[in-house]
């Protein structure tokens, strides 16, 4: 996902301290969970863009983790499902708003079961998507239908049937799509066949690996594709593109910026997650979204965010912003996956972060620093960037530049970009694949550093102060100390005295050091605040 103002979002980033029933179905590990191991879906609809309407089923194929005869399955309103079979027999259902709960029956642990579940209907329509996520119904230039899917926050249960929590990834995945003849549908994964149905065609899409359920997406239209191999370090990466057939020659020129985003975050990140799945960038109707393997585009042919850039340095206009951003969650977010949405941040800080690592590769460390810092104008401090646990509630929109900030300071305290580039490689080789919780980050990151980090992650991640450093400069002797600060925060940090760098190390206490300048000045790459007092 992408950061914008606050003031811009609808379902995503929106303020909530109060959480109902079913806020705590859709967001924690209920019983009827827990119980099995999601191991397969096929996703079988048909797309009707007439009458924006879908119908069709899934196959939840699942291994039996423990005795339990109900299943949450979920799927929200106005959707519904019309049945379900088990063994080929229809079982009962019971509805409590978006969740139904199946019988199963008795089944032995270790089994691997399946159920095909039946649905139907008109689904949300997004408002503004892809903040207020759904069926995105509109029209391409020429009058053909341009349609898609964006979900995040509000979640894939919005339009398809699922085990709609982030905790339990699909190993793999067949989607099926059957639209009207004239049209292309494009999905993750590869594409396996497609099928003439006389004034239809069905499509079929094969994601082999792991992916969480807002990731899977449907991309209708009057689409033209064009193709490269890029050569990555596991070898040739399929590199596809769909766009509309009329912006086929502006695509060929402009999405250069695919090749070298894969090139800037393979030496930071490691290789690419999901070769055996391809990579693709596909237009859409809407701004963009980091669906895996199948990344969506809708940034209009321009560098910046819709030509602007976020940073105010001009940095920013060095490059197409979203193919970079939702590029780079093909690592943070699509290979490793919060498993509470609570945790969101670890999505989108380190891909905020991503953004000026694209810039250190092919502009230098200065460039870079100067855009992450630049961003934080777009800092706002309002709430934490954990969000609330079990209630799929994220935290604040602070979580990309503050998350970004925050990692910036991080690699300054290491003073070993060998080793820095070693941890976000081997975040990735480590979790690949998983879906983690921000207490694996943070002890992650503290063992390979050998620093004990636990005071730096609560200041940044989960109390909205900034550190201030407090200082006075009398008779020859620096005084200092940090304000605003939680219980033993002590970071060390870079400042000038004099023209020469040197380490202080403050903490809640007075500290005194002896200078011979008065000419004092925190390096920039920490993100606090300084007050001379």
């Amino acid at each position: 996902m992408l950061g914008l103002s606050l003031t811009t979002y609808a379902q995503l980033l929106q303020e909530k301290t109060e959480f109902t029933r079913q806020d705590t179905l859709r967001g924690s590990i209920t019983p009827e969970r827990e119980w099995w191991d999601l191991t397969y879906y096929h996703l079988d609809i048909e797309v009707k863009p007439d009458q924006k309407f879908i119908s069709g089923k899934n196959t939840i194929q699942y291994k039996v983790l423990k005795p339990h005869q109900v299943m949450q399955i979920d799927l929200q309103e106005p959707m519904e499902i019309t049945k379900v079979l088990k063994d080929g027999k229809p079982t009962a259902i019971r509805r409590d708003g978006n969740v139904y709960y199946i019988q199963v029956g008795n089944q032995n642990v270790g089994d691997i079961n399946s159920i095909e579940v039946y649905y139907k209907g008109y689904p949300r329509e997004a408002k503004r998507a892809p903040w207020d996520g759904g069926f995105s119904w509109k029209k391409d230039k020429n009058g053909k239908h341009f349609i898609a899917t964006s979900c995040q926050g509000l979640g894939a249960s919005v339009w398809w049937p699922n085990k709609d929590h982030m905790y339990d990834e699909v190993d793999s995945m067949l989607i099926s799509v059957t639209i009207p003849k004239g049209l292309t549908n494009v999905s993750n994964g590869r594409l396996r066949k497609l099928e003439d149905l006389g004034d239809k065609v069905k499509s079929h899409w094969f994601v082999s690996n792991p992916i969480n359920n807002y990731g899977v997406n449907v991309n209708i239209g009057d689409y033209a594709n064009f193709s490269e191999s890029y050569d990555g370090e596991k070898g040739n990466l399929d590199m596809d593109y769909w766009v509309l057939s009329y912006n086929l020659e502006k695509a060929k020129e402009h999405f250069k910026d695919a090749p070298k985003m894969m090139e800037a975050f393979e030496h930071w990140f490691g290789p690419y997650p999901f070769y055996e799945d391809s990579f693709k960038l596909v237009e859409v109707p809407y701004l963009g979204m980091e669906h895996q393997s199948s990344v969506t585009y809708g940034n209009q042919y321009m560098n910046g965010y819709l030509g602007n850039d976020l940073s105010r340095t001009g940095w920013g206009l060095k490059w197409d912003f979203i193919i970079i951003h939702e590029g780079g969650h093909e690592w943070f977010a699509n290979n490793i996956t919060n498993k509470d949405v609570a945790d969101m941040w670890i999505h989108e800080g380190f891909t905020a972060y991503s953004e000026n690592l694209f810039l250190d590769y092919f502009y230098g460390k200065e460039a870079s620093a100067d855009y992450v810092i630049g961003t934080r104008a777009n800092i706002q401090n309002y709430r934490p960037l954990i969000g609330h646990y079990n209630v799929n509630k994220e935290g604040s929109s602070d979580m990309y530049y503050k998350g970004a900030n925050m990692l910036h300071t991080l690699r300054q305290l290491i003073e070993d970009d060998d080793l820095w580039r070693a941890i976000l490689r081997g975040l990735n080789k480590d979790f690949y694949h998983q879906t983690v919780t921000t207490k694996q980050i943070e002890d992650y990151i503290s063992e390979k550093t050998k620093k004990d980090l636990s005071a730096f992650f609560n200041q940044y991640l989960r109390d909205t102060r900034i550190p201030t450093l407090e200082y006075k400069i009398e008779n020859g002797e620096l005084k200092y100390r940090y304000v605003d600060i939680v219980d033993d925060f002590d970071m060390p940090i870079e400042v000038e005295i004099g023209g020469k760098t040197e380490w202080i190390f403050p903490s809640s206490d007075w500290k005194t050091k002896s200078i011979k300048s008065n000419d004092f000045k925190v390096d920039r790459d920490y993100y606090i605040n300084s007050e001379q007092i």
